[in-house]
């Protein structure tokens, strides 16, 4: 049984609130998403016209960038729960992707090194990903995770939304520096490590039993929480990422580099408006409706995306893509929460994460494919068939014991 101690007050769900540590967690990850998106936003632009990269090599290195999670979210939920240490684990995650942003100066123009340096940030995502989600989950009531979650997700969106308008302010003064950025990025990151450090609450358990990497893994033998991870992963797999949706308007809107940056903004501001009303309306009508109501509108996104380019349809296409985030993000761990035991809540998380990160990576991989040997439009209109069809199929075999 899993009994915590020394609880703040802090960090005690009230009716009606949410708990102290959602909103601690929430200020870590506004400043990190800061310092994570000035990189985000300037990197595709930097990768496909800076240094040539045709949409394959984009797509496996765009893959990786969203893939090598996978291994470490597991790791380190189970690292977590083994050594009764989330913010422990969650902090280790947050500094090593705040050093990788020097290692992106390092890099120069190197795609190799570029590549690693992402792996390794991305490793610092994978640690930290899972312990902070089961930190925000066994600090609140059940019956709120989706509000708790959504709070958690609108206040980590308005980092989402500065970062863009930091970067772009970088590259005026800096006159084009991506160093530049590279640098005040670093430095943002390490102020989100100290937030954390000083006003995040750890879940101490009185009994310390660790947790085998076996009992994690049979967690799967709930029928819920399986079909919850696997429908995670195929949805992931019918899904394209940010990057190629921001290259997509790019191309076809013929938007300039200086304001490429500020396309993020766009899913940004309308995620940070939708994530506590979408997180409300998942604890009422039920979180796999939302849910998968996130990716009906993702692939309404991807259509409009194929048609017209009248501005309009671009910020409609934005629009819709904020509505899809919003609606998924942190609803899915709402819905997979309750689902499992507090003791192994972030080795459980984790396995639902990395499912979805392989099938993401795997996404890329294969829409950077499907682009290079056809055209853009067949690429899009490929992912919205299957997109529909998945979609389809788990609305009518959701997972059990999951609020339809």
């Amino acid at each position: 049984m899993y009994i915590t101690t020394d609880r703040p007050a802090t960090d005690t769900p009230v009716a009606g609130r949410v708990a102290g540590n959602v909103l601690a967690l929430g200020m870590v990850s506004l400043v990190t998403d800061i310092s994570s998106e000035m990189v985000t936003a300037v990197l595709p632009l930097y990768l496909v016209v800076g240094l040539g990269l045709n949409p394959l090599q984009f797509g496996l290195l765009d893959g990786m960038y969203a893939g090598v999670t996978a291994i470490v979210r597991l790791l380190g939920g189970h690292a977590a729960d083994r050594w009764h240490r989330l913010k422990a684990v969650a902090g280790f995650g947050y500094g090593l992707s705040a050093v990788c942003k020097l290692g992106l100066m390092a890099a120069g123009s190197s795609v190799g090194a570029i590549g690693a340096v992402l792996a390794a940030d991305r490793t610092g995502k994978g640690l930290r990903t899972a312990p902070r989600d089961a930190l925000i989950s066994l600090s609140s009531e059940p019956a709120s995770l989706g509000r708790a979650f959504g709070v958690h997700r609108a206040m980590d969106t308005v980092g989402a939304f500065l970062g863009p308008l930091v970067a772009m302010g970088v590259l005026w003064i800096s006159l084009g520096s991506y160093t530049s950025v590279f640098f005040a990025s670093f430095c943002i990151a390490i102020i989100g490590v100290l937030l954390l450090g000083l006003f995040v609450r750890d879940r101490k358990p009185v009994e310390r039993e660790r947790v085998s990497l076996r009992e994690t893994l049979a967690v799967l033998r709930q029928a819920s929480v399986r079909r919850v991870c696997g429908w995670a992963a195929l949805l992931g797999l019918v899904t394209i990422g940010d990057s190629f949706v921001y290259l997509v308007l790019q191309r076809r809107w013929d938007v300039g580099s200086v304001y490429f940056p500020l396309l993020p903004l766009g899913t940004a501001g309308v995620f940070l408006l939708l994530a506590i009303p979408f997180g409300r309306l998942a604890d009422r009508a039920g979180r796999w409706k939302v849910f998968l109501g996130g990716h009906v509108a993702l692939a309404v996104a991807l259509i409009v995306l194929c048609g017209p380019t009248a501005w309009w349809l671009g910020v409609l296409a934005l629009v819709l893509h904020g509505m899809f985030y919003a609606a998924t993000d942190g609803v899915l761990m709402a819905a997979a929460g309750p689902l499992l035991p507090a003791n192994i809540r972030a080795g459980g998380l984790a396995l639902v994460q990395t499912g979805q990160a392989i099938a993401r990576m795997a996404s890329s991989v294969l829409f950077g494919l499907l682009w290079t040997m056809w055209d853009m439009r067949v690429a899009l209109l490929v992912v919205v068939a299957a997109l529909v069809a998945v979609v389809a199929v788990a609305a009518v075999v959701k997972p059990l014991e999951v609020s339809a």
